[in-house]
């Protein structure tokens, strides 16, 4: 009997000490734990032959122990075999943890991790991956935030080159040096090939002598008394838009590594962006802004044909949120594009472009403000913004002009309306500008080579400027071109 009681006692204590094991009946009718006091010290307790007049013998405390509020002791001295469990690795209960979501991130990874076809230029890295692919799913699938973009299949030998240790390549190093000497002597002149802002050294001083000659001896007329024009502080704010003007130049190159689209698709879906933004009155930063940020997009991102309108139709409407007072809300931007393209798309696009250009919105200036400050030079006349406002969105549908600031599109849109105008290019607007005639020389020229194209009359910019309220402005520049483009530069 007292064995059977001892017996009891133990599997008590050890079920107390046990914080895994479930709870008995008994332990449900007990009073409120007091398991903060640490887990009672297992007692043995000599009995008698079970008469009632047994006395128990007295309980030696260890060092370090404690009563506990019932009289049991409370010590930190465990069995050895406890202590030998607590050694053994916890195994894990469940599924195990998973890591933290990336935004935009799915807990998939079915994708193949790929190398873009050409380098991209420097810019911030995105935080997510490319939305426009001719993949449904949207999710993060990999470290590289280029890995889920459309590429060519034909390049993956090289890129498994590429990815390969150095120390797997036995190339021979004088040979490697002549091949990459040569390739950049190529990309050279593919370069002065196709940049046609580059001058000679010396063109390019004489240039910026004369600039530099009028800008000391040109008087500049400030009214301090208008308010709205700010001139104490016009040269600082021009100085500044022209370092942030730098920041967010695309690269007009990017058609190279885009698989599916060409500049052809590009010019088509510019023109459907302007027809949007005239059907929806919107301000003209608006279609500057929106073109800016598709350019800057592609010039990171591959992009499928099938996703180029999305990329366009999310430009405008972040742009609109920038910048209009009353924005047209997502369901209307779905209206625009005839239900190609759900709302979701739309706002998860809005998402994706902003991360991969890391939020550079306000950075761009669009030709607009440089505009208002050279029509200074020409007391802001009318007919001649008009037409220089058509001419520098004629410059969205050609990709030669990417490599043209805001700054420049602007002094060519004005340089070339004041020569179809009968005017000059005198100091004033040397002065205001920024730019000599000798600079802005090229880009009139292909101005007037697209002006003149025989499909130039099927284009929508040319349909919303030949209309009465902006002075038929396309019409009076296409037939000035016919007649006078081959003797005028």
């Amino acid at each position: 009997m007292a064995s059977r009681a001892a017996n009891t006692r133990r599997t008590a204590s050890r079920t107390r000490n046990d914080e895994n094991a479930a709870p008995t009946q008994a332990g449900l009718r007990t009073k409120t734990s007091l398991s903060h006091l640490g887990p009672a010290q297992k007692v043995s307790v000599a009995s008698t032959s079970g008469t009632a007049g047994a006395v128990k013998k007295p309980v030696a405390v260890k060092a370090g122990a404690k009563r506990t509020a019932l009289g049991g002791v409370v010590t930190n001295v465990v069995k050895e075999e406890q202590y030998e469990d607590e050694k053994k690795p916890l195994k894990a209960i469940g599924k195990p943890t998973t890591e933290l979501r990336q935004p935009l991130a799915s807990r998939t990874n079915n994708a193949q991790p790929t190398r873009p076809i050409a380098s991209i230029p420097h810019r911030s890295k995105p935080t997510s991956s490319s939305l426009y692919t001719s993949e449904p799913s949207l999710s993060v699938k990999s470290e590289d935030p280029l890995s889920e973009m459309d590429v060519d299949p034909s390049k993956s030998t090289a890129a498994a080159q590429m990815q390969m240790p150095m120390q797997m390549l036995t190339v021979d190093e004088e040979a490697y040096e002549d091949e990459s000497e040569e390739e950049m002597e190529d990309e050279e002149e593919e370069e002065d090939e196709e940049d046609w802002l580059r001058m000679s050294e010396e063109d390019a001083y004489r240039a910026q002598e004369q600039l530099d000659m009028i800008r000391s001896t040109f008087k500049d007329d400030v009214d301090l008394f208008d308010t709205t024009m700010v001139a104490e502080y016009a040269d600082e704010i021009f100085n500044h838009m022209e370092v942030l003007e730098e920041s967010v130049m695309p690269n007009p190159r990017y058609m190279d590594f885009q698989t599916e689209i060409e500049w052809t698709m590009r010019t088509t879906l510019i023109d459907w962006l302007l027809q949007v933004h005239l059907r929806y009155h919107m301000l003209p930063e608006t279609l500057w802004i929106a073109v800016n940020l598709v350019d800057r997009f592609l010039s990171v991102r591959v992009v499928s044909l099938v996703k180029l309108q999305l990329v366009g139709v999310t430009a405008m409407f972040i742009a609109a949120k920038y910048e209009e007072i009353l924005a047209p809300s997502v369901d209307e931007f779905v209206y625009m594009t005839e239900n190609g393209y759900t709302k979701d798309e739309i706002l998860k696009g809005e998402r994706i472009i902003l991360q991969t250009l890391d939020f550079t919105v306000s950075s761009y200036c669009s030709p607009y403000s440089w505009v208002r400050r050279i029509s200074k030079a020409d007391d802001y006349d009318i007919q001649t913004r008009t037409l220089s406002k058509f001419l520098m969105e004629v410059t969205l549908l050609d990709h030669r002009f990417l490599r043209c600031k805001p700054s420049m599109i602007a002094a060519i849109g004005m340089y070339l309306a004041r020569r179809m105008l009968g005017g000059d290019w005198n100091e004033a607007f040397v002065f205001y500008s920024g730019f000599t005639e000798s600079q802005l020389v090229a880009g009139a020229s292909l101005l007037c080579e697209r002006l003149v194209e025989p499909d130039f009359e099927t284009v929508y910019v040319y349909k919303k400027y030949a209309n009465k309220k902006f002075l038929r402005a396309s019409t009076f520049a296409r037939d000035w071109a016919q007649n006078n483009a081959a003797t005028a530069f």
